[in-house]
């Protein structure tokens, strides 16, 4: 027993103190110093620290640490069990070999079999060159294990170092991504091997930073400054989601009441459909206590995703956003709120739609890029999702796009519309120009003419009751109502019955 005991306090403490001191002189945690701040104080088991890998060739037999370079395990977060994994820096720089694959092979199907949630916490070097092609194969297992977990139990991803090469792919087929600022780098070529082909100079943030992923290339989903405060919302998230598609989110008591008036939406929507306004404001002034996690809050900022509660309940919020882009759909926004959507669907999350679009951005650019097929991917989200789905029309909704955002002709239980809602193909001015062209070229006074036109298309097909009085629109609401109608619509909706017909799976547009 005491040599038991002897031998697990070394494996706490590490290979090599003067190892935790560089890897603090970095700004960066040790394994266990992050599981413990992700995990319930005094709640993780560890499974295999004794493991050792069997590799030989290249002085790898005369170093053979215990656990690897990977710490592996479960806790609880909120007293609900969690899987995670967290790499060990101080081992092989985090790299993965065999014995190490094998351990992140076994805790994801632990995970998965036990339905609860895992956590990767990446820091690593990428494969263990030394052992060669075996190395390799680990990240094919931890791939394939990803891809059979998507939408059954949440995946988050947790960048706390380097994660290069083919390592990139496995939190690139997680749920979420968080990132830390100049700690944080993901590529699959690092500057060297880009220099070296393409003549670019870059650093290894300015290639794959934090803000890069979060900003540019949309792979993170949230980025923090420091360690603790990123760990912080990984627990947030966590609390916010179920455990796996079996069941429902976790509801709070919340003591926001439910019928509270949002007498403050009079003034934060301008009725000039021409001026901006922060949809954030809107959002958080319906749900409960004004809190919400917004999801890529810094790539394809035109369109808002976020979870949230209401009555103590998970959201997610999918909202057009005027003050970036007018809030029009473009090729970024329809990725973005496509993959939340689906998420959202896969774990029983219902789906509360803001609408205020202008329509689909036009150029050439995103014509060429692909708007037709990458735009239908938000269609065909929200046409596949069989969660409970609400709309609300704040002020404008034109054309496509209108129909794309959660309308009740592709599926959305329930449709509301605020007093000021313009629904129509497109707008007033753009209608009459196209309608009464002719009219107004032959008239004497064309500007007068056309002034006229416009008020007569507005007062016929795009008054606010219009689409009402097709039953488009289950009801225009006051504003100051919005939260009490969602909420009443979503304890109606929480018993919703929907199957989709029998096949193995759909074919989205890519």
């Amino acid at each position: 027993m005491t040599e038991l005991g002897e031998l697990k306090a070394l494996v706490r403490r590490g290979p090599d103190p003067e190892a935790t001191e560089r890897q603090h002189a970095k700004g960066k945690l040790t394994a266990r110093e992050r599981i413990e701040l992700l995990l319930d104080k005094g709640s993780f088991t560890e499974i295999e620290a004794l493991r050792r890998h069997r590799a030989t060739g290249f002085g790898l037999e005369a170093k053979r640490p215990h656990t690897d370079g990977v710490v592996t395990g479960w806790g609880t977060v909120e007293g609900r069990t969690v899987f995670v994994y967290a790499h060990d820096f101080r081992i092989f720089g985090g790299a993965l070999g065999e014995a190490h694959a094998e351990k992140i092979h076994k805790t994801m199907d632990m995970a998965l079999a036990a339905g609860a949630p895992l956590v990767s916490l990446n820091d690593g070097a990428g494969a263990r060159i030394q052992e060669g092609v075996s190395a390799l194969a680990g990240y094919g297992g931890i791939f394939r294990r990803n891809t059979r977990a998507s939408g059954v139990i949440p995946q988050i991803s947790v960048m706390l170092g380097p994660c290069a090469g083919g390592a990139a792919y496995s939190p690139a087929l997680t749920d979420f991504v968080f990132a830390v600022r100049d700690i944080s780098q993901m590529f699959i070529t690092g500057p060297d091997v880009v220099q070296a082909v393409t003549g670019e100079q870059v650093s290894q943030n300015g290639l794959g930073g934090a803000d890069v992923h979060g900003g540019v290339s949309g792979v993170a989903h949230f980025v923090y400054d420091d360690e603790q405060s990123c760990l912080a919302e990984v627990r947030y998230l966590l609390c916010l989601l179920p455990a796996n598609n079996r069941e429902l989110a976790p509801a709070t008591h919340s003591e926001d009441p439910a019928d509270r008036s949002g007498d403050a939406l009079l003034d934060l929507v301008p009725a000039d459909a021409n001026r901006s306004y922060d949809i954030r404001a809107v959002i958080e002034e319906l749900v409960d206590d004004g809190d919400l996690m917004e999801v890529h809050a810094a790539w394809a900022p035109n369109i808002v995703c976020a979870l949230a509660r209401l009555d103590g309940q998970t959201v997610g919020v999918v909202a057009n956003q005027p003050r970036a882009m007018a809030g029009v759909l473009d090729i970024k926004a329809s990725e973005k709120a496509a993959r939340f959507v689906q998420f959202c669907d896969s774990f029983n999350i219902p789906l509360v739609t803001l609408v205020d679009v202008p329509g689909f951005l036009p150029g050439v650019d995103q014509e060429h890029e692909g708007i037709i097929r990458r735009g239908a991917k938000l269609l065909y989200a929200y046409c596949n999702a069989t969660v409970p789905r609400i709309s609300v029309v704040l002020r404008k909704a034109y054309g496509g796009a209108y129909i794309v955002m959660d309308s009740r002709s592709i599926g959305a239980d329930i449709a509301l519309a605020w007093p000021g809602n313009e629904i129509a193909v497109m707008g007033a001015e753009g209608a009459a120009n196209v309608v009464f062209r002719r009219e107004i070229a032959a008239a004497e006074d064309s500007d007068a003419m056309r002034a006229r036109k416009i008020e007569e298309y507005r007062s016929e097909l795009v008054h606010p009751y219009y689409a009402a009085e097709r039953g488009l629109v289950d009801d225009v609401i006051d504003p100051r109502d919005t939260r009490a109608a969602l909420i009443r619509s979503l304890a109606m909706l929480r018993t919703k019955d929907a199957d989709l017909p029998r096949r193995k799976h759909g074919n989205p547009p890519q």
